[in-house]
């Protein structure tokens, strides 16, 4: 029997063919080739999935969606993250193991889940889903306050009210009150460098602003009023030059006409104050025979407001003439007289013009009785009014101060009271202090700015800058405090300390009021400490490798042994 079965084994390798001549292929290389392919494919669809992504991030608007994640992540502390992973594991634990014990959880989805609903959440309502529970339900059981539903229901809409109007006055683009002639000043720059310094944003807003004050309705009855409203809406500028002499051929006493050949056409400061004393001349005028008529209509009433805004405006530019020229004290005496004249018309701001001619007289009494005028908390603010106060509080102090002495001393009442000065400043305009530091480069300043924003802090240090470098050390110690006032603010957009939250549509209008090649400054974020980026990163990398073993255990049981093995050598 054992013969016949070695006969038939070798009549079996006899029949089957002879093994091809080479190397021979190592068991499982179908398996491995398989594999290899699926890997080419899988980077090849990654690939094609990143190209996709790239070329419709505009319809998909992928980089707002991201902004708003990323306003998410840095809105997050770290109760948060220890809130989601209780949440994960009790969702796991008791829902999961208890009702389905046979199902196979994956911690990873759900804390991917929630994460998501959490951006959700947090995108629609403005706060954390986790943490409003924590605080609204889980508190009062733990011994906190409770609240009823309705007081805070009426609490967060009264809020998000308040915060509505807020957002709406500190959006407003305000007129530059030191703005300068387009003929004289902003032309010339355009003649040396070839750049344009105002944007069509902003001329557009100064066009609405003359139709304004310089135009009413009983401008039809006259024919040289009637061409100057033409001329305030044409964009051309040769254009309404033109129409200014037009309206000066048929009326020789026409003061809007003297108002816009002094604003455009005058190539000198001297030229710009001739035109507006004979706009001067020809406004007194017309303003006395407006108020003689004042009573008789609705239309006569509004003929006195166009009047007395011709009147106000041209007394104030010939002031800042006047300023210009260096008879300092003659403007001032101007800004005083129209203060105590027109104490109603505050649009126009004179008193920071006031503000900026005694500090250059260096009247700091007078400058201290402005401020208590003005810096109230009834009246909008403005960084000229925090920064001149911060300036008068620094200048006690500045000569001698030195951060190595006061790091040992500690700080002076005098000293701590301007260094709180200077932080309510840069809470209030916080681009400033770069431009007063000299660490970014100054441009002419916008006709129009927005408060709190980088037009604002060009307007600001571009008159300012040589009186902060008369003081001596002043500039030193808002150097050595100024970047201080971050860490008592972590969230500006969210929360303020002694002003509302920093308004986010300032950086649109300041790209629509300022040049194109000014690199516009946005407002510094306080950096995260690193113990937050620690925990997020340790959270998703463990949700990323939950997800990667549950989806793929074999590769990653392949991938955990490879790890294993390079450790251990």
């Amino acid at each position: 029997m054992a013969d016949g079965a070695g006969l038939g084994e070798a009549a079996t390798a006899a029949a089957s063919p002879a093994p091809a001549p080479g190397p021979s292929l190592p068991p499982g290389w179908r398996e491995r080739l398989r594999a290899g392919l699926a890997g080419t494919w899988a980077s090849l669809w990654f690939v094609v999935g990143l190209g996709l992504l790239y070329s419709l991030r505009v319809p998909l608007r992928l980089c707002e969606n991201l902004a708003a994640v990323t306003v998410f992540l840095n809105s997050l502390t770290p109760k948060f993250y220890v809130a989601l992973t209780g949440t994960c594991s009790l969702i796991s634990g008791l829902i999961f193991e208890l009702v389905f014990p046979r199902v196979r959880v994956n911690f990873g989805k759900i804390y991917i889940k929630i994460l998501i609903f959490e951006c959700w959440y947090f995108h629609k309502h403005g706060m954390s889903f986790i943490e409003q529970v924590s605080v609204s339900h889980l508190r009062p059981l733990m011994g906190g306050t409770e609240r009823s539903i309705s007081e805070s229901t009426s609490l967060s809409s009264n809020r998000e009210s308040e915060t509505t109007r807020q957002n709406l006055s500190e959006c407003k683009v305000w007129r530059n009150p030191l703005n300068l002639f387009r003929g004289a000043e902003y032309r010339r720059f355009t003649w040396v460098t070839g750049k344009e310094p105002l944007t069509y944003y902003d001329m557009n807003l100064s066009a609405q602003d003359h139709q304004t004050f310089f135009t009413c309705d009983m401008d039809i009855l006259h024919p040289s009023d009637t061409v100057m409203q033409k001329a305030w809406r044409e964009r051309n500028p040769l254009a309404r030059i033109k129409a200014a002499y037009q309206a000066l051929e048929l009326n020789n006493d026409c003061a809007t006409a003297y108002i816009l050949l002094a604003e455009e056409e005058a190539t000198t400061i001297v030229d710009v104050e001739r035109l507006f004393k004979q706009a001067l001349k020809a406004g007194e005028t017309i303003y006395r025979r407006s108020q003689q008529c004042q009573h008789q209509s609705p239309q006569h009433e509004a003929q006195l407001r166009r009047d007395t805004n011709v009147l106000v405006y041209t007394k104030r530019r010939l002031a800042m003439c006047a300023r210009k020229l260096g008879r300092i004290r003659e403007a001032v005496k101007i800004m005083r007289d129209l203060m105590k004249e027109f104490p109603p018309l505050t649009m126009w701001n004179i008193h920071e013009n006031l503000l900026e001619s005694l500090l250059e007289l260096q009247a700091y009494a007078d400058i201290q009785a402005v401020l208590a005028k003005y810096d109230d908390i009834s009246l909008p603010k403005s960084a000229t009014i925090c920064y001149t106060a911060a300036l008068l509080k620094t200048r006690t102090v500045s000569d001698k101060f030195s951060p190595e002495t006061a790091s040992r001393r500690g700080l002076s009442t005098a000293e701590i009271n301007a260094v709180e000065a200077i932080h309510r400043a840069v809470e209030f305009n916080p681009h400033v202090p770069k431009y007063l530091l000299e660490m970014k480069s100054l441009i002419l300043p916008p006709e129009h700015i927005q408060k709190r924003g980088d037009s604002e802090a060009v307007a600001y240090a571009f008159f300012h800058l040589q009186h902060w470098k008369r003081i001596e050390g002043a500039l030193n110690l808002l150097q050595c405090t100024w970047e201080g006032t971050f860490r008592m603010i972590p969230y500006p957009l969210e929360k303020g300390h002694l002003f509302h939250p920093y308004p986010s549509c300032t950086e649109t209008a300041d790209r629509e009021l300022l040049p194109t090649f000014h690199p516009v400054s946005v407002y510094p974020k306080k950096e995260l400490p690193f113990f937050i980026y620690f925990t997020a990163g340790l959270c998703s990398s463990t949700a990323m490798i939950a997800l990667l073993t549950h989806q793929f255990p074999e590769i990653m049981g392949v991938f955990a042994k490879a790890v294993q093995e390079v450790l251990e050598d």
